[in-house]
């Protein structure tokens, strides 16, 4: 019998990802929910998963409850369906082409879950509210939020392109921790430094901004800025690793202080970027990176 009451819950789709690279082509279950459950499973959380997705995609659901995860599922016409496509071997460059969506979330999907930890990771615009997210700033929980669901936008071409994020500050003021990436920074911002587009970014609100780049994270806590690089020995899977990146920062960030928190969040993510899909690994494997690659290489950056 599912309990109500969680270390973190996620809420978000599901996404039915292709992806395309010069590698060929992979089809591989995404969505923030599903890489950043995984991860907080393997950690020794309590963990469940808000989603919505098509009955024919039910083995997501499956091997999120074989894992231990308890999911609150609402299955729609539709998955989420998207096209990754990477035209050149810089990985932070792709196209992603939109073929379907599943229903918006509502604020009964929510409204009975309770957990010390929130980390909401749409996919693209509409399909968290703000009203959803106000019932759950009602909860005593640490929110966290990803600017990519807020930005992105289906264009003519049915290709997602970033746009100007109406009512942003409203959104950015009930939350704690702001997930984004150097080019999301930029648009939101106009700012090319990260550091100072992380500085603009929590003057709307949240405690916290968390930035991803191609070499790491930058956190930014309001006071000091924190950075740590990831390391992956090879990259085969770039698909997820923002979303593997806030759900380890989150999940240190119920015991520990950011500084400890960013390293941990580059090491599993930097596990996770060697296979495809949602992290397979140990906590163990993390903990040996830690203490292999990040002990010694610890920054603090004044502001």
């Amino acid at each position: 019998m599912k309990g109500n009451f969680y270390d973190m819950a996620f809420l978000g789709h599901y996404t039915k990802d292709t992806i395309k690279s010069k590698g060929g082509v992979r089809h591989v279950d995404g969505g923030a929910i599903n890489y950043g459950a995984h991860l907080a499973v393997r950690l020794g959380l309590k963990v469940a998963v808000i989603t919505k997705l098509a009955a024919e995609d039910k083995h997501v659901v499956e091997q999120l409850e074989e894992a231990g995860i308890d999911v609150y599922v609402t299955y729609t016409p539709l998955s989420t369906t998207l096209v990754l496509e990477y035209p050149s071997n810089n990985l932070d460059h792709r196209i992603i082409h939109f073929k379907s969506s599943a229903d918006p979330f509502t604020i009964d999907e929510v409204k009975d879950i309770n957990a010390k930890a929130f980390v909401i990771g749409p996919s693209i615009r509409g399909e968290v509210p703000l009203e959803v997210i106000k019932k759950i700033r009602e909860k005593d929980v640490l929110i966290s939020l990803d600017v990519q669901g807020y930005v992105r936008v289906v264009n003519e071409d049915n290709v997602l392109v970033n746009k100007k994020w109406p009512d942003m500050e409203k959104y950015l003021s009930l939350i704690d921790v702001l997930k984004t990436d150097v080019v999301e920074a930029r648009e939101l911002t106009g700012e090319d430094n990260i550091r100072k587009a992380a500085r603009i970014l929590a003057k709307f609100g949240p405690k916290e901004v968390v930035l991803t780049h191609s070499e790491g994270i930058l956190v930014y806590d309001g006071q000091n800025y924190y950075e740590s690089s990831f390391c992956p020995e090879r990259l085969v899977g770039r698909s997820g690793r923002g979303d593997t990146v806030i759900a380890t920062y989150m999940a240190k960030r119920l015991e520990a202080s950011p500084r400890e928190a960013i390293d941990w969040a580059a090491a599993a993510a930097s596990l996770k970027m060697e296979a495809e899909g949602p992290f397979r690994r140990s906590k163990e494997e993390i903990i040996e990176l830690l203490e292999r690659k990040y002990r010694k290489e610890r920054r603090v950056i004044k502001e």
